[in-house]
């Protein structure tokens, strides 16, 4: 496809989204229904897309709108990559129209733009108090990394390969990784990262993809040996293969929706990982050492790899999103053991999904103690995370 027509096929499927349908639904609508695009095409409309998504407030401010269109958005793409907008808009055979004058006329460079206005931009304006409280002076640069394309971070899986070792062999099938500094078996890929499916590093378990928060939120988890460990909202099973890695035999996995751990026993004999997949009537009244408990969240930690889900989050999805956070907490808190720990998780921002919740949690559980918190924001490299660990006294019912 040429340039312009990729353009053109961007515009059409940002329409798609803005209309209300799922960022990844629209791109594999797209990608079915044109079976003459190669993967080179796909690859380009991807990033065009979501660089459109992440950019969204701003990329409209360049096209001099402030209601966002698909062809504002590839507009504003343009401008703010530095391509001359006639050599996209060229009104050929499968390209977007040229501009009318009155599209000249708007048009507003992105350099007449201070960054702290950008970042405002691409955020939506209900959240940016809450925002503000969360992050404080890190506000603006947490905001501008978060319009960024994200880094792909690999986890070693230490039960099977050394970081120099999975390193060496990504390397022999072309995928160039390096090691993160602060983070012991982290790597990130820095090309040919859509080779990872079919190599052998990751078909044999010697890696998994894994952001690096998560990665250090769990390295920080203090496991006895011997430690029963349930992983309570398990999804993909991501940090019960990490545990697993860290040598947690006695490891359980439960999802409300067991089709999210549909994968999850292939990716555990792929690690050679032993985790018992349990459902809700199983794990009645069994109690653990450590509960592990990734809670569903907003997301904002993650609008550098989901941006559609930014502009789809709404005060009362939120609200409704923290009424869950506070019953999942109440009801896993249920099956830790006497003097056993509670591990709480989100991949999220805001205070009122992280640290609130555990004060609210706390003030309805004297029995419990808060041991520490910590924000990761994506200044740290990774996506934002946050992660609370708790205790349960020893006389707490």
């Amino acid at each position: 496809m040429r340039p312009d027509a990729r353009i053109a096929a961007a515009i059409a499927i940002l329409d798609e989204i803005l209309a209300g349908v799922p960022a990844e639904q629209a791109m594999t609508r797209w990608a079915r229904s044109s079976r003459f695009a190669g993967s080179g095409d796909r690859a380009a409309i991807r990033d065009h897309v979501f660089s459109a998504l992440r950019c969204r407030g701003s990329y409209t401010a360049f096209a001099g709108l402030q209601v966002p269109s698909g062809r504002a958005l590839m507009l504003g793409y343009c401008l703010a990559s530095g391509i001359a907008v006639d050599d996209r808009f060229t009104g050929e055979t499968f390209a977007p129209d040229r501009l009318t004058p009155a599209e000249r006329e708007r048009m507003r460079p992105p350099e007449t733009f201070a960054p702290a206005i950008l970042a405002e931009l691409d955020c939506p304006a209900w959240l940016l108090p809450e925002l503000r409280r969360s992050l404080r002076d890190d506000l603006p640069a947490s905001l501008l990394a978060l319009r960024e394309r994200a880094p792909v971070y690999l986890r070693v899986n230490a039960a099977k390969s050394s970081v120099s070792d999975a390193a060496s062999l990504l390397s022999s099938e072309g995928i160039e990784v390096r090691p993160v500094a602060g983070a012991e078996l982290a790597l990130e890929i820095l090309s040919n990262a859509g080779r990872l499916r079919n190599a052998r590093a990751y078909r044999e378990g010697h890696v998994e993809l894994q952001d690096i928060s998560p990665q250090a939120a769990v390295d920080t988890l203090d496991l006895v040996p011997g430690a029963r460990v349930l992983d309570y909202c398990a999804g993909g099973g991501g940090k019960a293969l990490a545990l697993a890695a860290r040598g947690v035999a006695k490891l359980t996995a439960h999802d409300i929706d067991p089709r999210r751990m549909a994968d999850l026993p292939a990716r555990a004999v792929r690690a050679g990982a032993r985790i018992k997949i349990c459902d809700r009537n199983a794990l009645r009244a069994k109690t653990f050492d450590l509960v592990l408990l990734d809670v569903p969240c907003s997301g904002t930690g993650t609008w550098r790899r989901t941006p559609d889900a930014k502009w789809r989050l709404t005060p009362a999805r939120l609200e409704e999103l923290r009424r869950l956070q506070a019953t999942i907490l109440d009801r896993a808190s249920a099956h830790v053991a006497p003097a056993g720990h509670l591990a709480y998780m989100t991949c999220s921002l805001l205070v009122e999904e992280n640290r609130d919740r555990i004060d609210d949690f706390l003030a309805r559980n004297p029995g419990w103690r808060l041991d520490g918190d910590r924000l990761f924001t994506p200044l740290s490299g990774g996506d934002g995370f946050y992660s609370a660990l708790l205790t349960r006294g020893s006389g707490a019912a």
